[in-house]
């Protein structure tokens, strides 16, 4: 509900500034002069101060030899003070017809109009065609002004000129109706004799020919002391009240002009009312809405600066990645590249499973038929209650054990795995993922290296055939694999993954096992061997096929864990930040890398999309399609390099543009929702993510990359190695941490942060 209101909130302001800055379509429109047949003689042939007050109707001109300067579409920081200082050094007064929303903007040089003895008048609140809209936004346009007037210089007016009005002899019906409408109101409309149409900037002396009334006629002057380089105008007013001053003529505004007419008539009426102090109730309202404008542009403010560090952020990452990533890449291809000597030491592979007979067989076959020399596979059942052990042992595989355990947690049974596992070798696999012949020997030559604790596998989709699939697939090419190839260069992998992960049982001994302190139990324990001074490197040839979430709802479950997870293994190892060594060294170059690029980047990418909208509505069209069209691609040029690298096929990034119109959302949630319950200190369940069973011992169901088949093994001699192991032995061989007996787990929730718009599409696994 309190998202909601925020939203509603965040809406509403974004609206209200468009509409203060004039940003609706119809705004920008002039129109034609119409039919005036119902307009009376006398205005069309009249003054250019029009009364229907109190249905009257009659116009009047100011007394001869008399000259009402008016400014329009101020005021204005820059332009409106010189305007002022040419008044005062010559002795003149001036009517500003102000805007509203620039009113609220500066209030200050509105006072300072009124204390220089000028007046005010309205001039609506964004300068639309008046025209064009309906009757209430026409009377908001007049009142919202009226109470700015009121806030910022304490005075209430009664003259109105309308936005792109023009002389008596152009009011039409239309202007006519209006006119009789305002009226009513109790406003005197002023429009003008004399067009300076400084404006166009057409030099000072047309400017001086323009404004100049013939013989002793009076006129009311129309200037601009806003909208663009008012320069011309400031040296043609220099020029212009001394020249006429020396013609005789007298410079006043427009009330006073009117009152020293309504003094020389017969029977004279009181004179009009001149800067009179506004209501106390509207001085209200205008600091009510002098609040909403600075809210609404400050929000704007913010977004747009928001939008450069997103910009910046994902062109920086892209520059990174390319250049990083690509230095990996060439290395790793170069002919003859070897990690060191041949490892062949004998592996063990962990197979933590909790309800996973939907892939559970297929994962095994595949582990157990490897082409390395000697595979022990140990499958921890944790708990299960579909069957999922059972389905293992009818298997009968000669290298295949199974470990019950109490459901205590995938943590748990990891740790018990290591601890039962025979060899130094230890190679974690998700129950759901299917193994290539020679992924497993592939996995762990890294280890030919000594310094190399853990080595992180590529992990595919096999399920490509729905688009949410795709767009996942589209998502691990980049957001993971190419990720991890920049991380290595830097020495700052923060995950090695679930589904296919292997590490020296020394190291994960000196990283205190994997922890359920956090649900990022792979990140957690990656981040203690970095600060522990191994190194975690990629492995691109050892891959793994997955089966992803088919539909938005499991895909979002699935997500919030991993940013959940990956914010709090962030969070547990801190400390690395102030730390010195190879910690420090991890803190400072792995921890803020990763906050700012699969962190802060990710929440700060809805802006990318709040900017399309509002540039969409209420901006320039061209100029908000251009913007959008760099970012795409900026992300196009990513994925191709990124799927290039991965040896894909560049089928599936077609799908990419419709990927920012729901996918990259959805990931927006995940991560907002993330560093909520992170925040809050809330704490998430395990949510099982229900498998179909997609991804099997040969070809993924996706078309677009075939991985090798598998072998069979039915033929296999059919023995089985069981273990039935309670979580708590008296004696032997502990696991690494204690079991936590009432929590399940999912081999599929494995945490991650988000992936920024320039590298993927959403909360991705950003190690």
């Amino acid at each position: 509900m309190l998202g909601t209101l925020l939203v509603a909130l965040f809406i509403g302001v974004l609206v209200v500034q468009a509409y203060i800055n004039s940003e609706f379509t119809a705004d920008h429109v002039e129109t034609e002069v119409g039919d005036q047949a119902g307009v009376p003689r006398a205005i069309k042939h009249g003054g250019p101060v029009i009364n229907t007050t109190g249905g009257q109707v009659s116009s009047n001109r100011l007394p001869p030899r008399t000259i009402a300067l008016t400014f329009d579409d101020g005021p204005d920081p820059k332009w409106t003070p010189q305007v002022l200082k040419v008044l005062e050094d010559n002795g003149a007064h001036g009517t500003f017809f102000v805007v509203g929303s620039e009113v609220t903007r500066h209030p200050d040089v509105a006072r300072r109009i009124v204390a220089g003895g000028n007046e005010l008048g309205l001039h609506t609140f964004t300068h639309p065609n008046m025209q064009l809209l309906a009757p209430w936004r026409r009377d908001l346009e007049l009142s919202q002004t009226q109470v700015a007037i009121a806030r910022a210089a304490g005075v209430h007016t009664n003259l109105v000129r309308f936005p792109y009005s023009s002389k008596p002899q152009a009011i039409d019906e239309t202007n006519w109706a209006l006119f009789k409408e305002t009226g009513a109101k109790g406003y005197l409309v002023v429009v003008n004799d004399r067009d300076s149409q400084d404006w166009q900037r057409p030099g000072v002396p047309r400017i001086l020919f323009n404004a100049t009334p013939e013989g002793d006629q009076s006129a009311v002057v129309l200037f601009h002391d806003a909208g663009g380089d008012r320069a011309q105008t400031i040296e043609a007013l220099r020029a212009f009240i001394p020249a006429m001053k020396a013609r005789g003529y007298r410079f006043t505004t427009v009330t006073e002009g009117l009152n020293v007419g309504l003094k020389q008539a017969d029977n004279a009426p009181p004179p009009l009312a001149y800067n009179e102090p506004a209501p106390a109730t509207d001085r209200w309202r205008g600091q009510a809405l002098m609040w909403t404008v600075d809210l609404a542009d400050g929000l704007v403010y913010v977004i747009a600066g928001l939008f450069l560090v997103v910009g910046l952020l994902t062109i920086g990452r892209t520059g990174l990645l390319l250049l990083l990533a690509g230095r990996h890449a060439r290395h790793r291809r170069r002919p003859g590249f070897r990690w060191g000597p041949e490892v062949t030491e004998p592996v063990s592979v962990i197979v933590p499973a909790y309800n996973e007979k939907a892939g559970i067989e297929a994962a095994v076959r595949s582990l157990a038929g490897g082409d390395y020399p000697e595979i022990e596979v140990v499958v921890v059942d944790d708990g299960s209650t579909d069957g999922t052990a059972a389905l293992v042992e009818r298997l009968r595989l000669p290298n295949v054990r199974v470990i019950r355990v109490p459901n205590g947690g995938k943590s748990n049974a990891l740790n018990t795995g290591v601890a039962l596992a025979k060899h130094d070798l230890i190679v974690t696999v998700d129950g759901d993922t299917i193994f290539e012949p020679d992924s497993v020997r592939r996995l762990v030559q890294p280890f030919g290296k000594r310094n190399v604790g853990a080595v992180a596998g590529n992990v595919k989709i096999g399920n490509r055939r729905s688009l949410v699939a795709l767009w996942q697939h589209i998502e691990y090419v980049i957001g993971f694999n190419l990720d991890r190839r920049l991380y290595e260069v830097l020495n700052c992998m923060p995950t090695v993954p679930g589904a296919i992960g292997a590490f020296r049982r020394r190291a994960l001994d000196e990283a205190g096992g994997f922890s359920d302190e956090t649900l990022a139990e792979d990140t957690d324990v990656t981040m203690a061997l970095c600060r522990a001074g191994w190194r975690v490197v990629y492995e691109e040839g050892a891959r793994a096929w997955t089966e992803a979430p088919a539909t938005l709802e499991q895909l979002y479950r699935q997500r919030y864990r991993w940013s959940y997870g990956t914010m709090q293994a962030m969070w547990k190892h801190r400390k690395a930040l102030t730390e010195r060594g190879t910690s420090g060294a991890f803190g400072r170059r792995g921890l803020p890398f990763l906050a700012l690029f699969g962190v802060a980047l990710p929440l700060l990418a809805p802006v990318v999309d709040i900017m399309l909208v509002y540039g969409l509505v209420f901006w320039e069209l061209e100029e908000t399609v251009v913007a959008w069209s760099g970012m795409l691609l900026l992300q196009l040029v990513t994925a191709a390099v990124a799927f290039r690298f991965d040896r894909e096929s560049m089928g599936p990034l077609w799908r990419l543009p419709l990927q920012q119109f729901a996918y990259r959302q959805l990931m927006y949630l995940v991560l907002i929702q993330s560093a909520t319950t992170a925040l809050t200190g809330g704490r998430l369940g395990w949510h099982k993510l229900r498998r179909a069973g997609l991804v099997r011992s040969g070809a993924p169901a996706g078309p677009p990359v075939e991985p090798r088949a598998a072998p069979q093994v039915d033929s296999w001699p059919p023995t089985l190695h069981e273990i039935r192991l309670d979580p708590h032995p008296a004696a032997g061989r502990a696991p690494a941490r204690p079991h936590v007996p009432t929590q399940a787990f999912s081999t599929d929730d494995m945490p991650s942060a988000g992936s920024p718009p320039g590298g993927g599409s959403g909360p991705v696994r950003t190690g």
